[in-house]
């Protein structure tokens, strides 16, 4: 990142994307998307046991953000990550979490 100031329509939605990203169910979606790659919403419902109603409603906001592409296949739509920085953007926060929490377990087990 840079030293300059951002512009205000750009932190509008960098905080869009922050906010629809702060869904744990969404999260939970990204993650089986990143690890299985492209899926339908049936084959995510079943995997996380989210309804497919639920499932599909958090699909179709992250894919109106331009996070998540889509197709039709048949009578199927089928989602994969389509925003090349969402796996990076999790692996960094996530490293940073499992650091704080080994830290966490480190102080409780020296007291």
């Amino acid at each position: 990142m840079s030293d300059t100031l951002l512009h205000p329509a750009l932190l509008h939605r960098a905080a869009r994307r922050f906010k629809l990203l702060s869904d744990p169910t969404r999260l939970e979606l990204l993650n089986c998307l990143h690890v299985k790659g492209e899926s339908s919403v049936q084959d995510l419902a079943r995997a996380t046991g989210h309804s497919q109603a639920n499932v599909s409603k958090h699909l179709l906001l992250m894919a109106g953000e331009g996070l998540l592409g889509r197709r039709k296949d048949g009578l199927h739509v089928r989602y994969a990550i389509q925003d090349p920085t969402l796996s990076t953007l999790c692996n960094v926060v996530c490293g940073q979490i499992q650091r704080e929490i080994q830290d966490l377990a480190g102080l409780a087990g020296a007291g």
